[in-house]
């Protein structure tokens, strides 16, 4: 199943005031019932589910739950979501929970799953508008490229992931405030 097109037809009902959103809670809820609407039967569809209910060691994992799972009955097709609309600054620490996520949505296509999203929405210009910033700045505001080693810029600087893949990151006008971005993490 390629779940991009869905997840770009849920992006236009936004952007066209079918469906509001207002913080992370609101998207993981609404996308789940326009999904569940749109696959009815054919797939089981769950919030902030488990990894070991995969039959996953929580011990390998980054995080231990998943934002939105959408499977089959008999789990031979696994497709997770992993969201984030960040809406009180702390501009490096939500970058590079990004990050993260997406080092997570790789463990979890290692592991066997059929392919991840991550969507990332903003309606702070502070995320995406490049004013020469370097460091974890630069990847969401003048490279638009994730990839490679990338170092936790504040607290523990200590923290390091390395990303397997290279995702662009194309940032998406919704409507005058509002920005998103999709990322697929596959085999």
């Amino acid at each position: 199943m390629e779940l991009m097109p869905y997840l770009k037809e849920f992006a236009t009902k936004i952007s066209v005031g079918e469906i509001e959103i207002y913080n992370e809670a609101s998207i993981q809820y609404e996308l789940a019932i326009f999904l569940r609407n749109i696959l009815r039967n054919k797939y089981k569809i769950q919030l902030e589910r488990n990894i070991n209910y995969f039959g996953l060691n929580k011990g390998d994992f980054l995080k231990k739950e998943m934002d939105i799972v959408i499977y089959t009955p008999d789990k031979t097709e696994k497709y997770c979501i992993e969201l984030k609309f960040p809406t009180n600054g702390q501009y490096p620490e939500q970058m590079f929970s990004a990050c993260k996520d997406i080092k997570f949505l790789e463990q979890l296509v290692k592991s066997g799953f059929t392919s991840c999203y991550f969507i990332m929405f903003s309606n702070d210009h502070l995320f995406y508008i490049d004013r020469g910033d370097e460091g974890i700045y630069k990847i969401f505001r003048r490279d638009k490229l994730i990839r490679g080693e990338i170092r936790k810029p504040t607290g523990r600087k200590g923290e390091v992931l390395y990303l397997n893949g290279e995702y662009k990151i194309e940032w998406q006008t919704l409507n005058q405030n509002l920005k998103y971005f999709i990322i697929e993490v596959k085999k």
